[in-house]
């Protein structure tokens, strides 16, 4: 195995399992964040957009929605073509996404904190550059 891939895997799931204990006083998950940045970034979106988007299986992304309607962060409201169900961010959810994003922004620092601006600009050159 190229030792790229093995630190990648393991950065990535060390990186998840602390963004989810610092996102549990927020009553969330990474991959519910990950949801709720997405609609703010885009806007409205349908469930294939989102699954597409974040590059997830299409049942996880309708697991993860299901669970923040519940919650009251997103809600599903029919689209042009009854079939289509298009995802938006209640407005308690807008609401409570500055206190989220001063967490993660946080968080972030925390995890580069040590690379410096040009580090962290060559590292993402360097990931743009693997293919996929």
């Amino acid at each position: 195995m190229n030792p790229i891939f093995h630190a990648l895997f393991q950065k990535t799931r060390y990186f998840t399992n602390r963004l989810n204990e610092v996102l549990k006083q927020h009553n969330l998950y990474s991959s519910q964040w990950t949801i709720l940045f997405c609609l703010h970034t885009h806007g409205p979106m349908t469930l294939t957009q989102i699954w597409k988007y974040l590059n997830v299986e299409a049942p996880s992304i309708t697991r993860a929605i299901t669970r923040l309607e519940t919650l009251g962060w997103v809600q599903r409201i029919d689209g042009e073509d009854k079939r289509e169900k298009i995802v938006t961010l209640t407005s308690e959810a807008e609401q409570r996404l500055p206190a989220i994003s001063k967490t993660i922004l946080a968080f972030e620092e925390e995890m580069v904190g040590s690379l410096t601006v040009e580090e962290q600009q060559q590292f993402i050159m360097l990931l743009e550059k693997m293919k996929g």
